[in-house]
């Protein structure tokens, strides 16, 4: 698909309105499953049950739903309206979205900087992802009902990120799957992946927590993650759920900008955030009530964090009956959940190749992927044989941290909440209120209202507290 750039460009920006058409959804389900895709990832299912459990369980539930609908869903909205009010890749829409507006067409470089945000985090999950692929591969040769004891199953996951070959060789494989999604287009590619894959991936939890419903100890599965403890909610566990909350439904990441302008006019953009919000939410939810009974029925550690998925979780499968059969469930779908993800991030990179320099989509996939996976050995190297190098030591700052934990912060603590505040400003205090009523045409006038203040009051003061606490830590 070309996608051609309308109007005057100066300096790499659109300066007048766009008559620019895309290749859109087919169907307002296919936008819901490709945007779920983007916003399900590894963190919803292991570090949200984890963060819940931690910090209140229900109570905490609670304070995180009240914060995913009231900051980030509203940030989400933003996003899509501005990206289909452009139609464009996340920069000529921000430009162009501007320009109607009559500001400063600068506002461009804030749809820049979520596009090097999807990048540099491309290069981090991609690895990451790398080792979930591994990790199915163990499950079916059998590998993972073998880890009988947290020390066999340590060592495993010690061998793995200690070697640079087998990361890069999986990196490759995760990064050529995501290549070929995106290459083959938004309709032949992204659409008919997403709409096979995210079903799947729903099915595949479910089986799960049936599992976990008759194998684990549910009860304190869901006592865990549901019974109220108050006491635990304090002011650090509330700016915990603000923080999860903005960063769950992937906001300021570009995938949703550039999926928000493949977006026909006719579909509601405030029911279909709504749908995909609640959707990432059950995700966690139900990963939570598939992982945390077979680990509490096992006498395993809850508190694992990143070690539960590759550590904590083999040993549980190797120690219950269907172990090899849902083992290799799982780990299929944290594959999943990682492909689809990943294409949310190449995606509109390839989209700003293709219109702003008229590169074929498939070329720019292809050039995009090699740019990823060279840069990709330096993330990969970091976990071995570069783990000790600071390339920014001498700033105290980010003394201690390699590459890896670099990038990480700067991603997490900079990048994404400066992208959603700025997003949240311009939506709220740039565009026209008439322009931003118009994209969302909610039937209940009060609810734009609602939208509006919080877009406007609310949002921007909870992301600059997360911005300011993420920094300062």
């Amino acid at each position: 698909m070309q996608i051609p750039s309308a109007g005057t460009a100066t300096s790499g920006v659109t300066e007048t309105p766009s008559t620019a058409t895309h290749q859109g959804w087919s169907s307002r389900f296919a936008f819901i499953m490709a945007s779920v895709g983007f916003a399900v990832g590894l963190g919803n299912i292991w570090k949200f049950p984890y963060v819940a459990g931690e910090n209140g369980g229900g109570a905490f539930v609670l304070v995180y739903l009240l914060c995913v609908f009231a900051i980030g869903a509203p940030i989400l909205m933003a996003e899509v309206l501005i990206g289909r009010r452009g139609r464009l890749s996340p920069n000529e829409s921000m430009a162009h979205v501007a320009h109607e507006a009559g500001a400063s067409k600068h506002w461009h470089w804030v749809g820049a900087m979520t596009m090097t945000t999807a990048f540099l985090m491309m290069l981090i999950y991609s690895v990451v992802a790398g080792w979930v692929l591994q990790y199915l591969f163990f499950s079916v040769s059998g590998t993972v009902t073998t880890l009988t004891t947290g020390q066999a199953s340590g060592e495993l996951f010690a061998d793995v990120v200690a070697d640079p070959g087998g990361l890069f060789f999986w990196c490759v494989v995760v990064l050529m799957l995501t290549g070929g999604i995106v290459a083959s287009g938004i309709q032949n590619g992204i659409e008919r992946a997403v709409t096979f894959l995210m079903p799947l991936l729903f099915v595949l939890l479910l089986a799960m927590v049936g599992y976990a419903a008759v194998a684990g100890a549910f009860d304190r599965g869901l006592a865990f993650l549901f019974s109220p403890d108050f006491s635990k909610l304090s002011p650090q566990a509330v700016l915990i759920a603000i923080g999860q909350a903005f960063f769950s439904v992937s906001v300021a990441m570009a995938g949703m900008m550039t999926f928000g302008a493949y977006l026909p006019k006719s579909t509601s953009i405030a029911k279909s955030v709504s749908i995909v919000v609640c959707a990432d939410t059950l995700v966690a939810l139900l990963a939570g009530l598939a992982i945390f009974p077979l680990v509490f029925a096992n006498g395993l550690d809850p508190q694992a964090g990143p070690g539960l998925i590759f550590e904590t979780l083999p040993v549980a499968f190797a120690q219950m009956p269907g172990g090899y059969f849902f083992s290799t469930l799982f780990f299929l779908l944290l594959s999943v959940a990682a492909i689809t993800s990943n294409v949310g991030l190449l995606e509109p990179l390839v989209s700003w190749a293709e219109e702003h320099k008229g590169i074929d989509r498939r070329r720019a996939g292809l050039m995009i992927v090699g740019i990823s996976l060279v840069l990709c050995s330096f993330t990969a190297l970091s976990f071995n044989h570069l783990k000790d190098f600071e390339p920014l030591g001498w700033l105290p700052l980010f003394a201690g941290m390699n590459i890896n934990e670099l990038l990480t912060f700067l991603i997490d603590q900079v990048l994404l909440p400066v992208g959603g505040l700025l997003i949240a400003l311009f939506a709220g205090w740039v565009m026209h209120r008439e322009t931003t009523r118009d994209e969302l045409a909610m039937a209940n006038p009060r609810l734009f209202a609602l939208w509006y203040f919080l877009i406007r009051y609310i949002v921007p003061v909870a992301v600059f507290l997360v911005l300011v606490l993420g920094i300062s830590e």
